[in-house]
């Protein structure tokens, strides 16, 4: 797992120090731990999940701002993906993960009390019942639903100049078709993920001005 995740992080050329390297790790066995009990993901090989879930997450680095202080919303957290890698590597962004799944929450808050990670929130609510203050830069979603709801869900949550960003897998004509008039996709990059031969692309909108 070590050498899969060393590997993954030079090929996406990430200047993760030690420290920032190590917390990536330990939040691979941290998942693995609790994976066994509250079924967080249904990939069980914690190389796998460095390949599935962390190196995919890390991987839509290279098209977000490079602010080096930058709020960031993960509607769907889940196991804490994308948010969880995001904030471990980039420590001056702040992230808040939103999951209405209670389970899943709680195994968030001890990743951010065992991980340390002091730029992360948790918030177990749903997203329809989410108020924030300020508004974020990047509201992102790894695998919450259509992009139609998505969009209709993070267009009051998204500042002005801000992106709404959609992880899919191969390049989704259909859902795209049925956005909203008011939602504007500016870009949909093919990303590549070390270690995983699967199209993976990404949704990049922002909401049209009124």
């Amino acid at each position: 797992m070590t050498e899969a995740l060393a590997d993954g992080l030079a090929a996406l050329d990430l200047n993760a120090d030690a420290t920032a390297h190590a917390r990536l790790a330990q939040y691979i066995a941290l998942l693995d731990k609790w994976n066994r009990t509250h079924n967080l993901t249904a990939i069980r090989d914690p190389e796998q999940m460095v390949t599935h879930h962390l190196l995919d997450s890390l991987a839509v680095l290279e098209h977000l701002p490079e602010a080096a202080h930058l709020r960031v919303l993960d509607i769907g957290s889940g196991g804490g993906l994308p948010g969880i890698p995001l904030a471990l590597v980039r420590p001056g962004w702040r992230v808040v993960l939103v999951d209405s799944n209670h389970k899943k929450a709680t195994f968030l808050r001890q990743a951010v009390i065992e991980l340390n990670l002091a730029n992360v929130d948790v918030c177990a609510t749903r997203v329809q019942d989410y108020l924030a203050d300020p508004l974020f830069d990047v509201v992102i979603s790894r695998a919450f639903s259509d992009l139609a709801t998505f969009a209709a869900l993070a267009c009051r949550l998204v500042a002005p100049g801000g992106k709404m960003v959609a992880m899919k897998g191969v390049f989704p004509h259909e859902e795209i078709e049925q956005l909203p008039p008011d939602v504007r996709v500016t870009e949909v990059p093919a990303i590549r993920v070390p270690g995983l031969d699967v199209r993976r692309h990404l949704v990049i909108m922002e909401p049209r001005a009124a």
